[in-house]
């Protein structure tokens, strides 16, 4: 006998194995909702849940500056940042399981089946065979949908639109050589890797008739296929003598490298961003000083807490916790701009503060500087690949993208 997918046997066969069919979905709706990593699932178990600790905010959840923003500012280009808790990438498979049933009547493994039955272990459970097996590996950005982007954030902060606004886009491609003769190795690796038998005993032929018969080659040709053995001969590490000098000194040739630029890798965008302050007021000095402090603490190292709540004393213990990522959005009217690029998750790499942007020191009466220059470096999770422009449309309003 053999054994099928379900097919029109199983359909024949659904009404008679309906009790085994019930439990076999289960088992597949299961599989393929397992979607949890390593380990999650070595997390679980009898083992008491840690308390999740409240968060420690030393500042608004919500800030902007400035406080009172007239109607031009209110309708203008703004710059929107929301902080979030970083999530680590996520790798993982799932699959789904298929029934295996009889393809004809007949005996499997000592037991007799029917034409379209389900097949059974030594157990008597039903076979299952993998299908579906997916790899989905989701980087920072990818763990933020559209609607935590927009509820479950810890706060933010809405600015002017930035001093100098830019993007810059880049990729990495880079030289490569490869020769006639390391072609050809690359090809017989290949192929041996799929039929090592049969390609030895080619590969084999094929170098006894290019030595002993020269396999049709010019006079020339064989001159400098023997000049480079020669040359790898006499110095085997290829510290002195190279092919290629070797043949070269021989015939006045060399072998064609076959210089090609190729890609190489994907980069991560920065984005340098420069906003000043000039405190009008008390609550405006107060929001910026908030402002600061909430940028300050983000981008700081997490050392963690103790079981009553309280921080960690010292440097920490064993790991340091990653600091908090950041969402970036140019506003005009109060929704995305419809022309300024897009932004992934981004982690905020370097700030400085110039409490002197006047050009020398001069405060308030309270302390507040003047004039203060807040420069922030944000730096993408994730690179831009081509498919991330798939939610554009010809005619959006979505602006020039990534």
């Amino acid at each position: 006998m053999s054994i099928n997918n379900p097919t029109k046997a199983y359909e024949r066969n659904r009404n008679r194995n309906r009790s085994n069919h019930r439990g076999i979905l289960k088992d597949e709706n299961t599989q393929n909702n397992n979607s949890k990593t390593t380990s999650q699932v070595e997390n679980q178990g009898n083992k008491k849940p840690r308390k999740k600790h409240k968060r420690h905010i030393s500042h608004p959840k919500v800030m902007s500056y400035p406080i009172a923003v007239t109607p031009d500012e209110a309708s203008g280009t703004r710059l929107l940042i929301k902080c979030f808790e970083y999530r680590p990438q996520t790798t993982n498979f799932s699959t789904g399981y298929t029934p295996l049933v009889a393809n004809k009547a007949g005996v499997f493994e000592g037991r007799k089946y029917q034409e379209g039955e389900f097949l059974k272990n030594k157990d008597g459970d039903i076979r299952l065979q993998p299908t579906n097996l997916q790899f989905k590996n989701l980087g920072g950005s990818d763990q933020f949908s559209d609607r935590e982007s927009k509820e479950s954030h810890h706060y933010y902060v809405e600015l002017p639109i930035p001093q100098d606004v830019n993007d810059s886009n880049t990729v990495t491609w880079g030289d490569d050589t490869m020769n006639v003769f390391q072609l050809a190795g690359l090809q017989a690796a290949a192929a041996f890797m799929k039929n090592p038998v049969d390609t030895f005993e080619n590969t084999k032929e094929v170098l006894t008739t290019a030595i002993t018969e020269g396999m049709g080659l010019s006079e020339n040709l064989q001159n400098a296929v023997a000049a480079g053995i020669a040359g790898k001969a006499i110095d085997p590490q290829g510290n002195n003598i190279s092919p290629n000098s070797a043949i070269a000194r021989a015939t006045g040739q060399v072998l064609n490298s076959n210089l090609e630029l190729l890609f190489n890798n994907v980069n991560l965008r920065s984005f340098p961003m420069n906003v000043t302050f000039s405190p009008r007021n008390d609550k405006e000095s107060m929001m910026v000083k908030h402002i600061i402090r909430a940028f300050k603490s983000s981008m700081a190292a997490k050392k963690g807490r103790t079981e009553d709540g309280g921080p960690v004393g010292g440097q920490g213990g064993i790991f340091l916790k990653s600091p908090d990522v950041f969402s970036i959005r140019y506003l005009h009217n109060g929704k995305d701009h419809p022309f300024l690029n897009s932004f992934k998750h981004c982690a905020l790499t370097g700030m400085s503060v110039n409490y002197t942007n006047a050009g020398t020191f001069a405060s308030y009466a309270d302390g507040t500087p003047v004039s203060i220059q807040m420069s922030l470096t944000f730096k993408e999770l994730n690179p831009i690949y081509h498919e991330d422009y798939d939610e554009f449309s010809e005619g959006d309003n979505l602006g020039v993208g990534f």
